[in-house]
């Protein structure tokens, strides 16, 4: 692959990871307003998801720019350090909530972001990839696929915040926050192991 084709391609990588990095900033910002407004575990533990995507992302724009030696390992491990914070938090609100059947109101504008976040993250998740497997590059290859389970999550706690909507099953809303304490748990560790070795 010549020169001009990388630079093209690392341009294209980087746009991408901006992009999302301007998402997840704004959507952090309307997500938390929405939780407040709502007082929703899931709504809040996709926010608090949402503000550890940004490290991610900032972790790949270093990698990208060549900036990153010596300070992805350290990073990474922050990254697994903010995942299990993340996932220690949601568990024990989500457990508040059951055990005192605090119930969260439904959220209009929570369903409208993560609808918009869905489609989103699914066609940067598409984008990255297709680049970093051109790139070859494992970093942004990885950081696609943490991006498509963001789409996931996204799509979890959207159908939480439908059926407290539609049918007043505010258990639900809880139940959903559940699935960002798997993810995080997950991540951290995966982050942490990728940080460490």
């Amino acid at each position: 692959m010549s020169d001009p084709q990388v630079s093209r391609l690392i341009r294209r990588g980087l746009l991408l990871e901006y992009l999302t990095l301007g998402w997840n900033v704004l959507g952090s910002a309307v997500v938390f307003a929405a939780a407040w407004r709502a007082r929703s575990v899931a709504l809040a533990g996709f926010g608090l998801d949402s503000l550890v995507e940004i490290v991610a992302s900032v972790v790949v724009v270093w990698q990208l720019k060549g900036t990153g030696q010596g300070r992805e390992k350290p990073a990474l491990r922050a990254i697994g350090v903010a995942f299990f914070l993340l996932a220690s938090y949601v568990l024990m609100q989500a457990f508040y909530v059951i055990v005192l059947a605090d119930k969260s109101e439904p959220s209009s504008l929570g369903i409208i972001w993560l609808t918009l976040t869905v489609v989103a993250m699914l066609l940067l998740a598409l984008g990255k990839s297709r680049t970093g497997r051109a790139l070859g590059n494992e970093v942004l290859k990885a950081e696609a696929r943490v991006t498509l389970v963001d789409a996931y999550l996204a799509a979890s706690v959207l159908a939480g915040l439908t059926l407290n909507a539609a049918f007043g099953w505010w258990w639900a809303d809880p139940l959903a926050s559940l699935v960002i304490v798997g993810y995080g748990l997950k991540e951290g560790h995966h982050a942490w192991m990728e940080g460490a070795s």
